[in-house]
């Protein structure tokens, strides 16, 4: 079947085979330098820890310390164990989207481990050659710190010259989206909008029916009798099939049609993997079986989560106290009344609860109005700042404390809200099944105020499912960051 006028023809799908293998030498010298850019900071690393022991307090400071050239073997060899465990951890694999927080995790992690073995075995390898040198504990430990410091800023570095390349087209695969849904308009305009991810969306392939005109600006190429012929044209190099209601035998054919050279394919997952969240395969009695439905908080999980609560609210009401004694001064003054105010939500197994917060708005307040909508007029003075730096929700400790709710969950939704969603909502009252959190997963994703109810219980869901105590951290550390840095979305 004939296709659309080519892309060489529109100024946003020009394909230009000299600037293909360009681009892919780039890659290639991306992943050297990478590479590179580790080595320097490990070097760098281990001289500085070599220098800190002679001047800094925190150990003992040696007399006639070896010279710095005698490490030499064991600089080498921490470069090498290092650096090979972060290709056994994937640390060079390219990521288009990769949390800082997962990354200086994952970093420090492989630092850790590697400098562990080169400290035992330097002296396996070293003692009784001339290579041997004494490698004291206080020096290791100024290495590892360094380490760990250097080479998560030398790939902040290397993130960033990326980060560039990529915006200016200089870093970009060329991507073919399979589809013409809600899924694959979500994903080709999430591209568009983030050009760091480096894609030069070449064209949209649709179903026969739908193979005519342009998709959000970009091309309409063929159908799906077209695709490899396509892949070939434009040196497609990515490929994401976003037909989540496709059958079975559909996905396997267009996943044949994509195999063709170095194609890498994505598949949006369909409603079954969505329900399913985390997949995990388990067995019985040889049988293989697919878990769909596997709470992550139970059992010791559940207690550790409580034990964070509660030290994590007694040591924020402790810390706070100062400030929450002067935020309960300044509200009485602005508007007589109360300082609190209470309102019943639905927590964990839909049981409702009085959630705890500081007054933002005027003395009854709720008789005008139920939801609170930009530029409300009800919000006082200082309750417009609390409320844009979620000040207003720190009285919630309290709840924390006393297991009404947890730092980290769904937030909790007013009874008629909750009856209303449960019925319009698919799966609503499944985020019921863990307590209520004062941040979560969707809060810090921008979901909250006049979003979109339905993605926000996909994102609790997804937090219910994957939950993991270093989920929680990473919650609560980005919570805090964006407070800190004014970056609340839809916060008023």
């Amino acid at each position: 079947m004939a296709r659309n006028t080519p892309a060489v023809d529109t100024p946003d799908t020009i394909i230009d085979t000299s600037h293909a293998q360009r681009m892919q030498q780039i890659k290639n010298a991306l992943a050297v330098l990478k590479v590179l850019i580790d080595v320097l900071m490990l070097v760098l690393a281990f001289a500085l820890g070599y220098r800190a022991r002679e001047v800094l307090p925190l150990f003992a400071i040696p007399e006639n310390p070896p010279e710095f050239e005698s490490y030499g073997p064991t600089v080498l060899l921490q470069i090498i164990v290092v650096v090979t465990l972060f290709f056994m951890s994937q640390l060079y694999h390219q990521r288009r989207t990769y949390s800082r927080f997962d990354r200086v995790r994952d970093l420090a992690g492989a630092v850790t481990i590697g400098s562990l073995i080169v400290y035992g075995m330097q002296e396996f390898i070293f003692r009784n050659t001339p290579f041997y040198v004494n490698y004291p504990r206080s020096m290791f430990t100024y290495v590892w710190l360094f380490s760990v410091v250097f080479v998560t800023f030398g790939r902040e570095i290397y993130i960033k010259l990326q980060g560039e390349l990529r915006r200016r087209g200089t870093l970009q695969d060329n991507l073919l989206i399979i589809g013409a849904g809600r899924i694959a308009r979500d994903i080709l305009g999430k591209i568009k909008e983030n050009p760091y991810l480096g894609y030069n969306i070449v064209g949209v392939v649709t179903s026969r029916e739908e193979h005519q005109g342009r998709m959000l600006g970009i091309n309409i190429l063929g159908d799906y009798d077209d695709i490899p012929s396509i892949i070939d044209e434009y040196m497609v190099q990515q490929v994401i099939i976003a037909l989540p209601d496709a059958k079975r035998a559909e996905l396997v054919d267009l996943v044949t049609r994509c195999q063709r050279g170095q194609v890498d394919i994505k598949v949006y997952p369909d409603i079954f993997a969505y329900m399913a969240g985390d997949l995990n395969v388990d067995e019985l009695g040889g049988t293989p079986l697919l878990t769909v439905r596997d709470i992550a908080l139970r059992g010791w999980r559940l207690s550790l989560k409580r034990g964070m609560d509660i030290l994590g609210s007694a040591f924020g009401l402790i810390f706070l106290s100062p400030l929450i004694l002067l935020t309960a001064i300044l509200i009485y003054l602005e508007s007589r009344g109360p300082v609190f105010y209470a309102q019943v939500r639905m927590g964990l197994d839909g049981r409702p609860f009085p959630m705890v917060k500081f007054r933002s708005m005027q003395v009854n307040a709720d008789r005008l109005a139920d939801w609170t909508v930009k530029d409300d007029p009800r919000v006082t003075r200082i309750g417009r700042f609390m409320r844009r730096t979620n000040w207003d929700e720190i009285p919630q400790l309290v709840n924390v404390l006393l297991g009404h709710m947890s730092l980290v969950g769904p937030r909790p939704e007013q009874p008629q809200y909750v009856r209303e969603f449960r019925e319009s909502i698919p799966r609503y009252m499944e985020r019921h099944r863990e307590k209520a959190g004062m941040t979560g997963w969707a809060q810090i994703r921008g979901l909250r105020g006049d979003t979109s109810i339905a993605e926000r219980t996909h994102a609790d869901l997804w937090y219910i499912e994957n939950w993991s105590l270093w989920l929680d951290l990473k919650i609560v550390f980005w919570t805090v960051m964006q407070t800190l840095l004014r970056r609340n979305r839809n916060a008023y």
